[in-house]
């Protein structure tokens, strides 16, 4: 959970991240699109057709300005998180994808929950079942944002378009 100094109490996963993000430090400074003043806000519930999930993100990545490879990134990213709210959540999960001039972010929710706070930030060893696909989201999109706790889990996956 997040801590909202101004009202004293704990945000849920959903009210940490329903503000916009922080720039970056080597940003210009400007702050990042909210969904309402972005280009064509779009949403997905998903359950098990990850397909129709990958073929939106590339259409929506391909349209914001990404390069064909970069794009092909976004899609893994967000197949993999979705991919995660199927086997894990057991949860229909949300799809959100906005962008402007700057940046296409792609933001999935479910019912589920992540305890570890490093999870995908740490390179899993070979042998390890799991944590490989947080991982790779890690490597291939420029910001990864995690919110979760008993409400769900709130994921956001920032591409730049600059670096197509």
């Amino acid at each position: 959970m997040a801590w909202d100094a101004e009202t004293a109490r704990r945000k849920t996963a959903a009210e940490a991240l329903a503000r916009p993000p922080v720039p970056q430090a080597a940003g210009d400074g400007s702050a990042y699109p909210t969904p309402s003043s972005a280009h064509d806000l779009m949403s997905y519930t998903y359950t098990t057709d990850l397909a129709a999930i990958r073929a939106v993100v590339h259409r929506n990545a391909i349209t914001a300005g990404l390069s064909e490879a970069r794009a092909i990134d976004l899609v893994l990213a967000v197949s993999e998180v979705a991919a995660n709210t199927v086997r894990h959540a057991k949860s229909p999960g949300s799809l959100q994808i906005w962008y402007d001039t700057k940046e296409i972010v792609c933001q999935i929710q479910d019912e589920g929950t992540i305890t570890d706070p490093l999870a995908g930030r740490r390179r899993p060893s070979l042998q390890a079942r799991g944590g490989h696909g947080l991982w790779i989201v890690n490597e291939v999109c420029d910001q990864v944002e995690i919110a979760s706790d008993e409400t769900g889990t709130t994921i956001r996956l920032h591409m730049e378009l600059r670096r197509s």
